[in-house]
């Protein structure tokens, strides 16, 4: 009984050990973290050159697997914002979604990481932020048991809105979202997305509901 008691300090003292470390690399995880998203989303405009899209015409002519930048309505003093975006699949008689009235209800598979990787949100289990060179012979989709989410063109970040109504319905895109065009620097209202965020979807829009 006497060794056990001796004991007992050490095994409290080595589980808080424990628990610091975790403490310490989970802090660590997000230092200047508002630089690091800043340079991801440089490294993918760098990458994305001068591929513009602004018009449907110009969406459908995308080549798959190729950066392109799209103009949002994100308002901000430093000039126009955008995301980058990548076509994974191509479906040249698929509807697209409008921004208000009819059609502006979609449904869609999608997978939301941070530059680390991390998934915060999503419906299946796509292709992250570290995934540089997805295969055109996609690998990673929705299996039977995921299930689309449904949500109003106008009611998601304006990356995400912007995007939207440039995809047609079975059309899978990649989006880098620099933190302007997503939930800027005062993160989501629900406190899982911090700041100065840079969001990577994979997208699949699966049908227009309304």
């Amino acid at each position: 009984m006497k060794k056990s008691l001796l004991f007992l300090p050490f095994l409290l003292w080595l589980a808080g050990a424990f628990v610091s470390c975790e403490e310490v690399e989970e802090a660590g995880k997000y230092d200047n973290w508002r630089e690091r998203n800043e340079a991801f989303a440089d490294s993918i405009k760098r990458l994305t050159g001068e591929n513009y899209v602004a018009t449907a015409e110009q969406a459908d002519a995308m080549e798959l697997g190729k950066l392109y930048a799209i103009q949002t309505a994100a308002s901000t003093t430093g000039g126009a914002q955008y995301v980058y975006c990548k076509k994974l699949v191509r479906n040249e008689t698929g509807e697209r979604p409008l921004y208000t009235g009819y059609h502006s209800t979609v449904s869609a598979f999608y997978y939301g990481t941070l530059i680390t990787g991390d998934q915060f949100d999503g419906n299946f289990d796509g292709y992250s932020a570290l995934d540089t060179n997805i295969p055109l012979d996609l690998v990673k989709k929705p299996t039977a048991f995921d299930s689309p989410t449904t949500f109003g063109v106008a009611d998601v970040i304006s990356g995400w809105t912007a995007a939207l109504q440039l995809m047609r319905v079975g059309e899978r895109w990649m989006l880098y979202i620099p933190w302007q065009s997503a939930y800027r620097s005062s993160g989501s209202n629900d406190g899982t997305i911090r700041g100065y965020t840079a969001l990577t979807f994979d997208l699949l829009l699966e049908r227009i509901v309304e």
